[in-house]
């Protein structure tokens, strides 16, 4: 728990925000949304510190919190599925504790209906399939499960976008005003475009750890190929869960080789152009 206390960083405009809350006469409203993101972002960093992942940081932010892991897409989907939901869930707890304190007198109804709305709406938007969310992250490791990985990232990011420029547009027409919802969105904005930028290194950080080991999988899974074809093509085949055997054909025989020799011969090699056929000369 100490370890993971030690990830906590808080934003220099949180402070700012707790400020205006106190000034405005909503301090109690403001800490409650933050302890409920706080209560929120520690499931995850629980769940996946059990799963022993590398948790980067959990920040609080002026809008919310974030909790960052330092992990390729290697994790078994299983893992990923209850880190990812572990967030999710800390709301129902939370909403069973505010129907049991009701009848305290610290717990006041207004106090209740206030904490019942403020944890709908955090977990209602968290499940919104728009990356970096719970729902877009839920979006992402399903694609994962139905397609190649750099075609998943892909997916995801078009459909982020897509989802993200709806949510846009209906809260121009419904809240045109409400600035916490607009600076939300300005960060999600922020967040895929980044994201997309990235891609390409998060793309060969998911095959350098399956080169180095750092990798499970539940499944092999055979892809064939013709003998033309290039290293670099064969790589955007790999999917998260799977162990690959390259079968290549050939007008005579088939040839067998293990995923580990086409990221060597990419990685170590540097024979990025290379085909099929130049790996297996000599064989």
């Amino acid at each position: 728990m100490w370890s993971i206390i030690k990830k906590i960083k808080i934003n220099p405009f949180f402070w700012f925000i707790l400020g205006i809350g106190i000034i405005t006469g909503y301090f109690k409203e403001v800490v409650m949304v933050f302890a409920i993101v706080f209560i929120h972002e520690m499931g995850h960093a629980l769940v996946a510190n059990h799963f022993n992942w590398r948790i980067r940081k959990i920040e609080l932010l002026p809008f919310g919190g974030v909790a960052e892991m330092d992990e390729s897409g290697n994790r078994p989907f299983r893992e990923e599925f209850l880190v990812i939901i572990a967030g999710p869930l800390q709301h129902l707890w939370l909403m069973g504790a505010s129907f049991a304190f009701v009848s305290f007198d610290f717990w006041s109804t207004a106090d209740h209906q206030q904490f019942i709305l403020h944890n709908l709406m955090i977990l209602g938007f968290n499940l919104i399939p728009v990356w970096p969310l719970d729902g877009g992250k839920l979006v992402h490791l399903g694609y994962c499960y139905l397609f190649a990985y750099q075609r998943a990232q892909a997916l995801t990011l078009y459909s982020s976008i897509g989802v993200l420029a709806l949510v846009s547009l209906l809260s121009y027409i419904m809240f045109p005003f409400h600035l916490n919802l607009w600076v939300v969105l300005f960060f999600l904005c922020i967040s895929n475009y980044l994201e997309w930028k990235q891609r390409h290194y998060a793309y060969m950080r998911f095959l350098m750890d399956r080169l180095n080991g750092k990798m499970t999988y539940s499944r092999r899974q055979h892809l064939t190929f013709p003998n033309d074809m290039k290293i670099r093509d064969v790589l955007k085949k790999f999917r998260k869960g799977h162990n690959h055997i390259i079968v290549i054909k050939d007008t005579s025989k088939k040839t067998f080789i293990e995923e580990i020799e086409i990221l060597q011969t990419y990685f170590h090699d540097k024979k990025i152009n290379h085909t099929l056929q130049d790996i297996t000369k000599g064989r």
